[in-house]
């Protein structure tokens, strides 16, 4: 999209007046244009419509192209009769226009780097086969983890604990140990595992012995006894230790024992420290990639160089993921000082997508212009549309729109069209229900954990005419209304 001098006319709103300027006083001579602004009398610009925005419009003398904001609404027809020049919509997010215009996105270009480590607990080791712990520690190394922990039982007593730490270390792992089992702890160390978790009161005198990283914790977590004792005796013993305070789950204590890391941090400066994220993501209902995320943000800021986390849980059960992709998107916010938002898209998985829309009026033009006996399915506006030939359904119930149908005569569906009619319309339901974006033909995005899609499907061929539809927002509120969020150029 370069161009040798080209001048773009950028219109924009109030509050993205000041990024947008910053991003055109760079991408303009880079890229080779001349860039001039319009500010229209609105707050936030994703609020204008195009026949609100040509009644205002004042293109300059020798304008070659006229960008609105991504997000405005309504045909471009309504602006180009005013502008002079060709119209076209950019992106919705400003920190997108380097794209837009053929450049790397400058605030993503370094973007991956993190600083905190991944430490995936493998919970109650002694009761998996070896084989067993081996399989699913590569596959937590493969999710992002860097040091795989094999969590013991209460009790202790696991004799095969260092053939375990052999195998592993053998096969590339670093390896920490969880047990307060002297025995345990000193064949793990022996065999190769370089942390040992946890060290308080009751068995830090026995750590100068294993010559190797320990976590040291309170005896008492919700007063920090014990921790401080722990840590100097550490330190006099010339053992080196991360600082774990413990995180306590919500109802037990968990806002407090967020400011116990604080409090630490506080006092030991440059001490390092870990957090069990587990303890939250564990033993909340909820899905576990938010909480993963708020947590590491967190450490982020406090400088908290490891977390512990666990796939226990049925919704934590790609927690590890969720770690190595959340590490990296706070990292990026905190560094760069940026807002962690249109980033990091992998991370958003029950509405990832935003729903694509279009009217009524396009849709009957579709169906008017069909002329094959495939269906072309949209779900919007909390309906699945069911286009084909001369035909334009809609209804919330996939049953009634099989009904509706068989009522229009169209008695032509063999039994394999059938069974793609019902798949693609139950993907439509599970978009509906979630406000994701549904695509015929296209695997339903989960971010990190979408499944490609290979179609099947009898509409495929035809599928160019869907895409010709032009999308048609949904109406915006009135001009000059208050809103939040980001703003779009």
């Amino acid at each position: 999209m370069t161009a040798s001098r080209q001048r773009i006319h950028f219109v924009t709103g109030r509050l993205a007046e000041p990024s947008l300027r910053e991003v055109l006083s760079r991408l303009g001579p880079t890229v080779g244009f001349e860039p001039t602004v319009q500010v229209m009398n609105i707050t936030v610009a994703a609020l204008m419509t195009t026949p609100w925005i040509s009644k205002r419009l004042q293109v300059p003398e020798g304008t070659d192209r006229v960008v609105l904001p991504g997000a405005v609404s309504g045909p471009l027809d309504a602006v180009q009769k005013v502008s002079g020049a060709p119209v076209e919509r950019g992106p919705e997010d400003l920190r997108r226009l380097d794209e837009y215009f053929g450049q790397q996105r400058s605030d993503l270009a370094d973007y991956g780097p993190h600083s905190i480590e991944i430490i995936a607990e493998i919970n109650h080791a002694p009761r998996m086969t070896n084989d067993a712990i081996l399989a699913e520690a590569r596959r937590m190394r493969a999710d992002g983890a860097d040091r795989i922990d094999l969590g013991c039982d209460p009790e202790g007593g696991w004799s095969g604990v260092a053939d375990v730490v052999r195998r592993l270390v053998d096969d590339g792992h670093s390896v920490s140990i969880d047990s307060f089992d002297p025995q345990e702890v000193t064949a793990a160390v022996q065999a190769g595992a370089s942390l040992v978790l946890s060290v308080n009161s009751t068995n830090v005198e026995r750590a100068a012995d294993w010559g190797c990283e320990v976590v040291a914790v309170p005896d008492v977590p919700a007063t920090l006894e014990g921790l401080y004792e722990t840590v100097e005796r550490l330190d006099r013993a010339g053992v080196k230790a991360r600082v774990d305070p413990v995180l306590e789950p919500i109802g037990f204590g968990f806002a407090a024992s967020l400011g116990r890391y604080l409090d630490v941090r506080r006092r030991l400066p440059t001490a390092e420290m870990m957090m069990g994220i587990g303890n939250l993501t564990e033993l909340t209902d909820v899905d576990s990639a938010g909480v993963n995320v708020l947590l590491l943000g967190f450490c982020q800021e406090v400088g908290i160089r490891s977390v512990l986390t666990t796939e226990v849980i049925h919704w934590a059960k790609s927690s590890v993921k969720e770690c190595d992709l959340g590490r990296r998107l706070v990292h990026h916010a905190v560094t760069k000082r940026t807002l962690p938002k249109h980033v990091e898209p992998r991370l958003i998985t029950l509405r990832s997508g935003k729903p694509q829309q279009y009217s009524d009026t396009a849709l009957d033009r579709l169906a008017a212009a069909i002329r094959d006996p495939n269906f072309r399915i949209f779900a919007e506006r909390g309906e699945i549309h069911l286009v084909g030939r001369d035909l334009h359904l809609a209804s919330a119930d996939p049953f009634q729109l099989f009904a509706a149908l068989s009522a229009a005569g169209r008695n032509d569906i063999d039994p394999s069209h059938a069974f793609y009619l019902g798949y693609e319309l139950s993907k439509a339901v599970t978009a509906l229900t979630l406000h994701k974006d549904y695509r015929q033909d296209q695997s339903l995005e989960w971010g990190h954990l979408t499944r490609p899609e290979i179609a099947h499907g009898p509409s495929r061929a035809a599928a160019g005419v869907a895409g010709a539809i032009d999308p048609v927002a949904p109406d915006d509120p009135p001009p000059g209304a208050p809103a939040a969020g980001e703003e779009t150029p």
